[in-house]
């Protein structure tokens, strides 16, 4: 623990008008001031002095590192997706199901899935609704509100490269594509 810094001669000077003016209650003694530390101004830090000959030019600031590329996918994967190239493996239809059945539908497709050896999975969750946050427990768009926090704690997240928006072709904003890594 650090020690108390003191007071300056100021502060003490100030403190003692405080201490004064003040009246004890009736029927108690009048407390006998500790004495209070004063501070000691310190010394002024002289300058450094002027360093004679060359100094030499100040270092450029390194350059911001580089975002993390996405490891799960390269770019001819996301070429193939923004172009509805390639056709999902499997196919995960969510929309008009409850939060819970759809919960649980996401896990047992997945599961399905992944045992089928399936590369690419087309969950269809419903378009997104403008709603405030506080409303998408209950109203339409909720299935696809929920989805990433689902898959981020989900039992099969560490299973899956990469999460995109699907083609128009394949259900647009109403639907996801799910990369999910090689091997089991």
């Amino acid at each position: 623990m650090k020690p108390p810094r003191g007071l300056s001669e100021a502060e003490a000077a100030l403190w003692e008008r405080v201490a004064q003016s003040v009246t004890p209650l009736k029927g108690r003694e009048t407390p006998q001031p500790a004495p209070v530390p004063v501070r000691k101004p310190v010394p002024a830090i002289p300058p450094r002095p002027a360093v004679k000959g060359r100094v030499p030019p100040p270092r450029p600031a390194p350059p911001p590192p580089k975002p993390a590329p996405d490891p799960g996918l390269n770019s001819h994967w996301d070429r193939r997706l923004n172009r509805a190239a390639m056709d999902p493996d499997f196919t995960l239809d969510l929309h008009g199901h409850t939060l819970e059945t759809a919960h649980r539908r996401l896990d047992m497709g997945l599961a399905q899935a992944r045992a089928m050896g399936a590369r690419l999975v087309l969950v269809v969750t419903g378009r997104p609704r403008p709603v405030d946050a506080a409303d998408r427990s209950h109203s339409r768009g909720a299935i696809r509100a929920q989805m990433l926090d689902w898959l981020a704690a989900g039992p099969h997240a560490s299973h899956i490269a990469a999460i995109r928006k699907a083609h128009r072709r394949h259900g647009g904003e109403g639907a996801l594509y799910l990369v999910l890594k090689k091997g089991r």
